[in-house]
């Protein structure tokens, strides 16, 4: 599945951002190339974009492993505030995640034990996306609170960082109702399967890249016929995942909840796939600190539980 010309000119620059600024904040990541603010209204200080020129840059933050918190904030947070409609919100908030001053995240009812009472929210998030700002879809509605506390996990994934939330009867601020709850739930599992793509065209890549650089029996292994096969397999895995991920993210919203199931099944496995044939291929150096091989399995891992599981779609 092709991009549009300036499809393929966003991925370039994230790409070479990427490359040439590992550590940059993420208030400089969103603020020189605008990608927080993509599908925002341009009155808010977005772009107007899509979901597929956000589905791009997701793209491209798995391939890099990127710690950014661009599936928190702009996949889910400024489509849950903008679905949600209320101008005073959308006023408050989407200007911040656009120029990156703001971080938000979202808990959905299935991930979180949350009751609204007069204005008060109580409850836990055991497992959370972690931002500055907190949204929750509780009782019908969207609301932002402020956690009674913050206990960030270690997780097997380095580059997600997640925290558990507990809200002691703190008073909530309404963004708006929670009737997109679903819908904001399918375009988080589209942009986690794009980023999965992402992820699994870079272990195939580099997974080439060894296989023809490393000699054995005096021939590169790429030229045995097992690794052939694998690679063969992976080039299939690969492709076949960023379709699945690029047409989720085109999908008309009717086909949305259809599209996101399928691209959440399939990228999932076909990351999990390409990051341990990739460990495979390497041999003994997948599995060193320095490589990047088992940093893309452990995400791979994580990401498998992240909106429920393979079968689960």
């Amino acid at each position: 599945m092709s991009l549009t010309e300036e499809q393929r000119e966003l991925r370039e620059a994230v790409r070479s951002f990427l490359v040439e600024r590992p550590g940059a904040p993420w208030s400089r990541f969103a603020a020189e190339l605008g990608v927080a603010g993509l599908a925002i209204p341009e009155e808010y200080g977005g772009a107007g974009c899509g979901t597929a020129e956000v589905a791009v840059v997701c793209e491209e933050l798995g391939r890099a492993l990127s710690p950014y918190p661009y599936l928190s904030t702009v996949v889910l947070a400024s489509e849950a505030i903008k679905a949600a409609g209320d101008p005073s919100a959308m006023a408050r908030l989407l200007p911040g995640i656009a120029d990156g001053s703001i971080t938000a995240t979202v808990l959905f009812p299935d991930d979180a034990d949350l009751t609204l009472s007069d204005g008060k929210l109580t409850g836990t998030a055991c497992y959370a996306l972690d931002a500055e700002v907190v949204l929750a879809f509780v009782d019908g509605e969207l609301v932002e609170a402020v956690p009674s506390s913050r206990t960030p996990h270690t997780s097997l994934d380095q580059t997600r960082p997640l925290a558990a939330f507990a809200f002691d009867a703190v008073p909530v601020v309404r963004v708006g109702d929670g009737t997109a709850c679903a819908r904001v739930r399918d375009l988080g599992v589209t942009g986690l399967a794009a980023e999965q793509a992402g992820g699994a065209a870079d272990c195939l890549e580099t997974a080439v890249a060894h296989a023809r650089r490393r000699h054995q029996f005096g021939r590169p292994i790429g030229s045995f016929q097992a690794v052939k096969h694998k690679l063969a397999d992976l080039l299939l895995l690969a492709e076949s995942a960023r379709s699945a991920a690029l047409a989720a993210a085109r999908a008309p919203a009717e086909d949305l909840p259809v599209q996101a199931a399928i691209a959440g099944s399939y990228c999932t496995e076909a990351y999990l796939t390409a990051a341990g044939e990739n460990i495979q291929i390497h041999g003994g150096t997948g599995v060193t600190w320095e490589h990047s091989a088992h940093r893309h399995f452990k995400r791979a891992t994580a990401d498998a539980q992240l909106f429920g599981p393979p079968h689960a779609h």
